[in-house]
C-alpha cells in the first residue's frame, strides 16, 4: 500500500533554507569576530573595499533570500543577521582605524627581540 502524499517540501525551497542559515551565520560570526578580536594591522585598499562589497552582498543575499527562506524563527533570525550586516558597516563609521580594518579596536603589538 502507498502512503499519501503528506505536502513534502519541495528541494529548492530546502536548499534556499539552508543558504539563508550559512548567510545569516557569516554576517553573525562575521561581526562577533570584529567586536571581540582586535586588529594588529591595517588592510590595503583593495582587501579593504572586497571586504566591504562582500558584506553588502551577503546583506543583500539575505534580505533576498527571507521571502524564500521557510523556517520557524527565520524571522528572528532575519533581523540579528540583518543588525549584524549593518554593525559591520557602522563599525567603520567609528573612526580612521576602523574604517580600515573595520574591527572594533585597532593597536599595535610591542615588537619582541
Amino acid at each position: 500500500m502507498s502512503q499519501p502524499n503528506s505536502d513534502p517540501v519541495p528541494a529548492s525551497a530546502n536548499r534556499n533554507s539552508m543558504i539563508f542559515i550559512v548567510v545569516a551565520a557569516l554576517l553573525i560570526g562575521s561581526f562577533l569576530y570584529r567586536v571581540l578580536v582586535p586588529a594588529h594591522e591595517y588592510a590595503v585598499r583593495p582587501d579593504q573595499l572586497l571586504t566591504m562589497a562582500i558584506d553588502l552582498a551577503l546583506i543583500v543575499s539575505l534580505v533576498g533570500l527571507k521571502q524564500r527562506a521557510q523556517l520557524p524563527g527565520g524571522t528572528i533570525l532575519f533581523w540579528i543577521a540583518l543588525i549584524a550586516g549593518v554593525g559591520l558597516f557602522a563599525i567603520r563609521l567609528l573612526g580612521d582605524d576602523q574604517w580600515w580594518t573595520g574591527h572594533l579596536v585597532y593597536y599595535i603589538e610591542p615588537r619582541r627581540f
